[in-house]
């Protein structure tokens, strides 16, 4: 079986410890998976990025650095950096937060000074807790209910497999979980969706998998197109497509999580770029502010991972970041094939639209449409700024609002 690297593996415990994290809480709690609030890629210094950062009803708020198979005196300079004391006053999270959670393989953990060494490097406000494979695959076989002794390529795909299985359990329903499994069609319901807002949507309006997304017009739908700057220049310059291939599934791991996190509809990937459709099937409140913090979060995520990526070439980068387009209308969604739910794509003149604001965007700025703006609660509409009126090629001239600004190529200081 092929072998992850060390980057991919890393940013598959980010997926596994989100998940665990969030089990974890609804088990102890009794509260609803929503109510927690997982924050990954969360900036808390200058190109500087907590791995995640955790709240919610009933916990006190955490980080957890996910730092599996990197030497110690790498991890200790990599934590010292990030929670140094001098970042505490400036920054809300790491002031409210009370513990750093280090994820590490059994070599680092058998080292007996790690923890001494960790404390006594990061600010004193956070207890330092360390998590080895052991601990990590006892809360696997607690909350995934799957039984595994260590971590391999092979038992990831088990555990990732019962991951699954465990969210469709909890959005659909039905079966025992030991014998529940999910088709096809609940398979791409959940990329597609959060397991909680399709648990939200079976028990408030009592829906099927097959009657959640039907073929039809969705009306007052907020579009967001986002992708990353200088891509075509980040490839061109990388001579090692190892990098390319861990910076991209990166990207793409981590903002569908953005998306879905916050009740959007992941529609589609496209070479570098995201499309996410947020109130559909149904119009939750608040869907456009939503739509407005996934486009947010987005630009973070863009952000971090055109950073890393700058790290790693010779080549400075003309820009890095996202540029983002949002517009707000209707759309149709459509089967590829006679009767499918399964395989379905959307299809409207509102997609054009955003993907016209998006490509006047420049690198750090989210342009959104008139409507869309007009749709924002008005403490929302902080920090937009009026454009003069947009001639978007087949679409017309657009009337539009800026967010943000652009921003130059990063500098190269480190992780």
């Amino acid at each position: 079986m092929e072998q992850l690297t060390d980057v991919e593996l890393r940013l598959f415990l980010e997926e596994l410890c989100s998940d665990l994290c969030r089990f974890r809480h609804i088990a102890d709690t009794g509260r609803l998976p929503e109510e927690f609030v997982i924050e990954r890629e969360l900036p808390i210094a200058p190109q500087l990025y907590a791995d995640l950062y955790i709240s919610g009803p009933g916990i006190a708020p955490y980080f957890v650095e996910i730092k599996y198979g990197m030497p110690t005196p790498e991890i200790v300079a990599r934590l010292s950096a990030k929670y140094a004391a001098q970042h505490i006053a400036t920054h809300a999270a790491l002031s409210s937060a009370q513990r750093l959670v280090v994820v590490l393989d059994r070599q680092s953990r058998r080292e007996g000074d790690l923890l001494a060494k960790l404390q006594a490097a990061i600010s004193p406000t956070l207890e330092v807790e360390l998590w080895d494979e052991p601990l990590l695959l006892s809360l696997v076989q607690r909350h995934l209910r799957i039984d595994r002794h260590e971590i391999t390529p092979e038992t990831l795909l088990d555990i990732r497999e019962a991951s699954a299985r465990m969210k469709g359990f909890h959005a659909f329903g039905g079966a025992p979980i030991e014998s529940y499994e999910n088709d096809a069609l609940r398979e791409q319901l959940l990329w597609r969706f959060a397991h909680w807002r399709l648990r939200q949507l079976r028990e408030r309006q009592g829906l099927l998998p097959r009657q959640i997304l039907p073929p039809g017009q969705y009306r007052q739908v907020a579009v967001v197109i986002a992708d990353l700057c200088s891509f075509s220049s980040f490839v061109r310059d990388t001579p090692d497509e190892r990098v390319v291939r861990e910076s991209l599934t990166s990207f793409f791991s981590k903002s569908r999580y953005e998306v879905v996190h916050r009740g959007g509809m992941l529609e589609a990937f496209v070479g570098d770029q995201i499309l996410a459709l947020f109130g559909i099937p149904d119009r939750q409140a608040g869907y456009i502010e939503d739509a407005l913090g996934a486009a947010k979060a987005l630009q973070r995520v863009g952000t971090a991972v055109s950073e890393n990526w700058q790290r790693q070439i010779d080549r400075v980068q003309p820009s890095t970041g996202m540029h983002i387009g949002v517009a707000f209308g209707d759309i149709q969604i459509m089967p590829l094939r006679p009767s499918s739910r399964t395989h379905t794509t959307a299809i409207a003149d509102v997609i054009n639209v955003a993907a016209r604001l998006m490509n006047t965007a420049g690198a750090g700025e989210i342009i959104v449409s008139n409507s869309f703006y007009l749709h924002l609660r008005p403490e929302s509409r902080a920090g937009f700024v009026a454009m003069e009126p947009q001639e978007a090629r087949n679409v017309g001239r657009l009337k539009a609002w800026r967010h943000g600004f652009s921003s130059p190529a990063s500098s190269l200081s480190p992780a």
